[in-house]
């Protein structure tokens, strides 16, 4: 790339920046600073002008109390965009407060973001646009499971194999890393918001209740599990009666959400169990000693871990602070670009640079 000045003049102004850009949430990591933002994917618009009303942790409270001219929407579905110029705006807000913290008053970062390694040459082509369009003065993108193994810990660099599940909102990411690079890897698009899924439609077949995304989360990040408890828990419920119409609370326990959870641990169960099996054998006796790593918010589901160490035989365990994984990933590619800057998708893939 041909010597710009400008951004060479930038570049004393602006902090670079790692983003996950997550369905459910985006975390803005600022070199040398760490995480400065962690704020619900959601953006409140105005109907009308399509301009934003609210967006992130304000946007998310909103969600199912909006009047008629305001909507409350996630742009991003699956971990890829769905809304661009939303996108757009809820990253140009973010760059904005993220720079805001740090007293930088010029916000013309080098960006580098997480992207589900699923994500076909047009998904990653709208993340590069929308971050561009949003003031990065260059971006870089990174397999989100790369990034997690990167933030959890992982010897990535190493000949030494080691693996990493990362269950974020849209998108469960299954990779087995060895050398810089994936050797083996399952993008699947059951994930969180799945599990919320399922336990409204849980509670909808069998009790005629009408819960929102939020309770459902709530029940899930309350009492939700993989596998049985030492004690088993309960809760209240509370939504609307289908029969009658009227509100309701019922009580429910954490073995009646881990059999509505059932379906969608199993699929993610069976993926893991599908990248060993297609993993060398030299790396499953690595895997045997340094384990399976669980990053993002779906580490946090309880007894997840030992569900998986009992199907799997293989010693499985959860990274410190996994939703801040793939965050902490991105600004370690930051911290020391130069070195780690292969790690990062090819250009050519996304921008088709020459």
């Amino acid at each position: 790339m041909a010597f710009n000045p400008l951004n060479w003049l930038l570049g004393f102004f602006s902090l670079d920046i790692g983003i996950d850009l997550g369905t459910a949430n985006t975390l803005v990591n600022v070199r040398g600073k760490g995480i400065v933002l962690n704020e619900p994917s959601w953006v409140a618009i105005d109907k009308k002008t399509k301009e934003p009303y609210a967006i992130g942790a304000e946007a998310k409270e909103m969600v199912g109390r909006t009047p008629a001219n305001i909507v409350a929407i996630r742009p991003l579905r699956d971990g890829v965009i769905s809304e661009f110029e939303i996108t757009q705006k809820m990253l140009e807000y973010f760059i904005y407060k993220a720079h805001r913290q740090t007293l930088v008053p010029v916000p013309r970062p080098r960006v580098v973001v997480g992207i589900p390694s699923g994500a076909t040459d047009v998904e990653m082509r709208a993340v590069y646009d929308a971050a561009m369009s949003a003031g990065a003065r260059e971006v870089g993108l990174i397999e989100e499971p790369k990034a997690a193994a990167l933030g959890a810990g992982l010897p990535v660099a190493e000949i030494r194999g080691s693996m990493i599940v990362d269950i974020g909102g849209g998108t469960s990411e299954v990779a087995v890393l060895s050398m810089g690079g994936i050797v083996v890897s399952r993008s699947l698009r059951v994930a969180g918001d799945e599990l919320d899924q399922d336990i409204i439609q849980y509670m909808r077949n069998k009790y005629n209740l009408l819960i929102g995304e939020r309770i459902g989360e709530k029940v899930k990040m309350t009492i939700g599990s993989a596998y049985h408890l030492p004690e088993e828990k309960t809760m209240a419920v509370r939504g609307r009666n289908l029969v009658t119409g009227l509100p309701e609370s019922i009580e429910v326990s954490s073995v009646e959400i881990r059999e509505a959870m059932a379906a969608s641990i199993d699929t993610i169960v069976d993926t893991v169990k599908d990248a060993l099996d297609e993993t060398p054998p030299e790396i499953v006796a690595d895997l045997m000693d340094t384990g399976i790593c669980l990053s993002g918010g779906g580490a946090l589901i309880q007894g997840l871990d030992k569900r998986l160490q009992d199907e799997l035989k293989i010693r499985v365990w959860a990274a410190d602070d996994p939703m801040s994984c793939v965050a902490r990933g991105a600004g370690m590619i930051l911290e020391d670009y130069e070195k780690l800057k292969h790690l990062l998708i090819d250009p050519e893939r996304t921008i088709g640079r020459k």
